[in-house]
């Protein structure tokens, strides 16, 4: 989800912050009133003053918004391109009702969103001359954008064909036996090691992405913690990885295996060993994704305790018009 560029506006220099009291409401976003209303910022400390309640209060179906806001606040939003970030939060009545958030040139980030909120969303960004590459969130609210995205603007979506499901642990449930070997924690001098198995999940994941030592502190896998699978002879055989603890919430991400050495208990035994570090670590939730083309890892995770959450899709946008600005 990284294709073109998306700014505030080009032909507005008011600051982002001053949208939500100085755009005007247009005929078709009567519904809304100036109590209940698209703030758009590029602050991510502004937005998680105004939505770190409402995000942490669901974390598991927030674990997008929570993860990327908080790379921004760690690494700066230079960190992710020369575009500025984008964040917005939908409030009524002084409370939150949903947010977004797009770090250009990527798509658009939502939590979860009834159609009216989606649609009174398309027509705020189509208002003020927005174009979007694509959507990602769940799958009835990525839905309800596209369609919604298509009405305002007249781009044409197009599903993508990776869909993926949300998991949320219930209990854990270890695998019984597990493989012989154990579960290693790599560190800084492990760092080669790190950036080969990343490598080798981008390239399996189809992810496009350059891994090596100048390029991997500004890949989304810089900022996690690995574990190893090695056998008793100490040969590596596969890894899973933790974001960091964001409101008392961790996601694995990753769990990889090679192809030759599947089918042994592998990714089961250091899934559920990262998951048992995740709640040592004081987690209150653990999350991961799934791809729901892949029915043995959906099975393994269920196995070891975790539960679907929700179905995730991402659209991505086409213009017939480009000067349509979709």
């Amino acid at each position: 989800m990284r294709p073109d560029d998306w700014h505030l506006t080009d032909d507005d220099d008011r600051h982002p912050t001053e949208h939500d009291d100085r755009h005007p409401i247009d005929d078709d976003d009567r519904h809304l009133t100036e109590h209940d209303y698209w703030h758009l910022t590029e602050d991510v400390d502004d937005f998680l003053v105004r939505a770190g309640d409402f995000l942490r209060s669901r974390p598991g179906r927030h674990v997008m918004q929570l993860t990327w806001a908080e790379r921004v606040r760690v690494r700066g939003a230079e960190a992710f391109g020369t575009a500025a970030p984008v964040f917005g939060v939908l409030e009524r009545g002084g409370e939150v009702h949903a947010t977004f958030y797009r770090l250009p040139p990527g798509g658009l980030g939502l939590s979860p969103l009834t159609p009216e909120q989606a649609d009174s969303l398309a027509a705020r960004l189509a208002a003020l001359g927005h174009s979007l590459p694509a959507v990602s969130a769940d799958h009835g609210t990525a839905t309800a954008f596209a369609e919604a995205w298509q009405r305002r603007t007249g781009a044409t979506p197009e599903l993508r064909d990776t869909r993926l499901r949300l998991y949320r642990l219930g209990t854990l449930a270890p695998p019984e036996p597990l493989p012989a070997g154990r579960g290693r924690v790599l560190g800084e001098q492990d760092l080669d090691q790190v950036m080969f198995w990343c490598g080798e999940f981008a390239k399996a994941a189809g992810e496009d992405v350059s891994i090596n030592a100048d390029t991997w502190a500004d890949t989304r896998f810089a900022d996690k913690r690995y574990t190893l699978w090695e056998t008793p002879d100490g040969t590596p055989v596969s890894i899973a990885g933790l974001n960091p603890m964001i409101g008392g919430q961790i996601q694995v991400d990753i769990v990889y295996t090679p192809a030759h050495q599947r089918g042994r208990g592998y990714a089961g035994a250091v899934a559920a060993e990262v998951s048992r570090a995740a709640l040592a670590a004081g987690a209150r939730d653990v999350v991961l994704f799934a791809d729901l083309s892949n029915p043995t890892s959906n099975a393994l995770y269920q196995r070891i305790g975790y539960v679907p959450l929700a179905e995730w899709a991402v659209y991505d946008f086409s213009c017939a018009a480009p000067e349509t600005g979709c």
